[in-house]
């Protein structure tokens, strides 16, 4: 096994999530990543110590990448809570190894201040939005029954729940179509 690698981590993260992504994170083994990496079975553990540690960066990195999407939705003068879903559910079937862990905290050390921080950025932009939406509504119910149908919807197509309802369509549009459907008249930021 080659000592060097270019860039281990990375490696390691990208081995790691192709393998949740077909298999689920259960099927994490630190051997078998510093395999498909080509490096000795000890070199991952120097940069995450253990599998927790390897999952703590792979959430890390996903509520970074959901918030950045955020973000940019947010700067593109997105307005409806609508959006917003359509975004947090093409995050999801574009990163499926990412959301398989980001609401798993059996899975990762949920104390670590990294994780803390980029969970916080995430749940800002969330809840800043919602609450600019929700108006004198209760935000708080809002927001749930928002990330509610999106995350229940990422999670139902990704798993193959929906294949058949689906077909060929874009589960994003439908997901438009089904949350203008259940927010009709709500969800969007006076200007």
């Amino acid at each position: 096994m080659p000592y060097h690698h270019g860039d281990l981590r990375r490696a390691v993260l990208d081995a790691a999530l192709d393998v949740i992504a077909v298999d689920g994170p259960s099927a994490i083994s630190l051997r078998d990543l510093a395999r498909r990496a080509g490096v000795s079975h000890a070199a991952p553990a120097h940069h995450f110590k253990d599998k927790a540690g390897l999952l703590t960066a792979i959430a890390v990195e996903g509520n970074e990448l959901l918030a950045e999407s955020l973000e940019q939705a947010i700067a593109g003068q997105c307005t409806r809570l609508v959006d917003l879903g359509v975004r947090y559910v093409r995050f999801a079937l574009d990163h499926p190894g990412h959301f398989a862990v980001m609401y798993r905290p059996d899975l990762y050390h949920r104390d670590a201040p990294e994780l803390i921080a980029a969970r916080e950025r995430t749940g800002k932009l969330l809840r800043g939005t919602v609450q600019a939406i929700a108006g004198d509504q209760d935000a708080r119910v809002t927001q749930l029954a928002a990330w509610s149908a999106a995350h229940g919807f990422a999670t139902l197509a990704l798993a193959g729940n929906l294949d058949k309802t689906i077909g060929d369509q874009d589960p994003t549009e439908l997901f438009r179509t089904l949350a203008d459907v259940m927010f009709v008249g709500r969800g969007t930021i006076e200007q």
